[in-house]
């Protein structure tokens, strides 16, 4: 079962190279988000270090919608997904290893990108080390809650709204604890890792939980 899993996602990892991905979309539109900011706030640079780390983590949280709707659309189309629903191998892990192939294409390259973006919102070394860890720590959260939303919306055409709309509110927890964790390391009453944590045990708790709900959603339409 490890085999078939690790086959999974370096399976998912050659389609987002070959398609060219939405791991390089959804950087280069956490950049235009992050860029665009400080135009729209103006030169005040005490403000823009203020809620640097909300503007990092509320753009992560949209770049990770980008092509979350194709995570099992396009095995539903090509008749992919059925394959995979009649294996050996539980649904749950299937779910597993495209949602780490998701993150791996998308979550993992924005925690990385975050220290260089963060000089756009004028973080200091602090601020954006502490904004790349909690991106680090709370984006798998991000796919998980997503791959649920992706699994429902697998059979729909054009589900990327609806989508939107089923799993923006699921992920404001992650985007409130992230945002406290980071700003917490550049000063405040409370303790840097009091919220890195709670943001820990939300990413836990979402790969169980969205695994198992995705698996279900797949099976329903039997």
């Amino acid at each position: 079962m490890i085999r078939a899993v690790l086959a999974l996602i370096a399976r998912d990892l050659r389609l987002a190279g070959r398609v060219g991905g939405s791991g390089a979309l959804s950087l280069v539109f956490f950049l235009m988000i992050v860029a665009l900011v400080p135009f729209a706030l103006g030169p005040d640079l005490n403000l823009l270090s203020r809620i640097g780390p909300a503007i990092l983590w509320l753009a992560a949280v949209l770049s990770t919608l980008i092509g979350l709707d194709r995570l099992f659309q396009a095995d539903e189309e090509d008749g992919s997904l059925d394959l995979m629903t009649a294996a050996p191998v539980p649904l749950e892990l299937v779910v597993l290893a495209k949602v780490t192939a998701h993150w791996l294409t998308t979550g993992l390259p924005l925690a990385l990108a975050a220290p260089l973006f963060g000089l756009l919102v004028a973080l200091d070394g602090t601020a954006m080390s502490a904004s790349a860890l909690t991106l680090l720590a709370g984006t798998p959260a991000l796919s998980f809650i997503g791959a649920v939303g992706a699994a429902l919306t697998a059979s729909i055409r054009r589900g990327g709204l609806i989508l939107a709309v089923l799993v923006l509110p699921l992920m404001i927890p992650t985007l409130i604890f992230g945002v406290s964790a980071a700003q917490a390391a550049s000063g405040g009453t409370v303790p840097f890792l009091v919220p890195l944590a709670v943001l820990g045990a939300l990413t836990l708790i979402a790969a169980v939980v969205g695994t198992l709900a995705a698996a279900a959603a797949l099976r329903w339409p039997e």
